[in-house]
């Protein structure tokens, strides 16, 4: 039998009920009111959300260069120390979840595995685009040191590596707090182990 596609990262909408199965005892809107959301709940919530910001930001940024290029060496200067911390921050954001905080989700409750696998393979996928998504930063950075088209070609190429990766990343943190913080929640604002 071919694989579910329909829950890839790619694809999905959202993550099956069956899978957020804490999601309707504890519903998004009401997290900040819930004894145990300060803490481990709302840092994970701030740390998406800085992710949510910078991405747009950058986003943001790169649309208007392509819309106006007429300072590249302006738009470096801007762009790219933003884009170095975006992506080293979500890189190690991503290994810290991998080694620590996910072997911890996974032995809470058996019904959370389907979507700690699939949360893991998201980040499979994300790190391919996020490689990509450097080199054509990289690229993107040589180009704005040149003169004629190179930087107008470059831009382009490197915002459809961003918008692919900007895509999956706010489905993902989506679809992660909808499994895992419930879960913290219903454990009070700890887990076992970690808080």
């Amino acid at each position: 039998m071919p694989p579910d596609t329909s829950l890839s990262i790619e694809t999905r909408d959202r993550m099956p009920e069956g899978f957020v199965y804490l999601l309707k005892e504890f519903p998004r809107a009401r997290w900040p009111d819930e004894a145990g959301y300060e803490g481990m709940a709302s840092f994970w919530i701030e740390r998406h959300d800085w992710f949510r910001e910078l991405g747009g930001v950058l986003q943001g940024s790169i649309g208007e260069f392509r819309e106006n290029p007429d300072n590249p060496r302006r738009f470096r200067l801007f762009f790219i120390p933003r884009i170095n911390a975006f992506l080293q921050n979500l890189n190690d954001h991503h290994h810290i979840e991998d080694s620590v905080y996910f072997p911890a989700f996974r032995a809470l409750d058996d019904r959370m595995l389907p979507g700690m696998e699939l949360l893991e393979q998201d980040h499979e996928k994300i790190h391919r685009v996020l490689l990509a998504n450097a080199e054509a930063g990289n690229a993107l950075s040589e180009a704005l040191t040149r003169g004629g088209d190179a930087p107008r070609f470059a831009a382009d190429a490197y915002a459809d590596s961003a918008d692919t990766l900007l895509d999956w990343l706010l489905r993902h943190l989506r679809d992660e707090e909808d499994l895992l913080i419930p879960a913290i929640l219903s454990r009070g604002g700890s887990l076992p182990g970690l808080y």
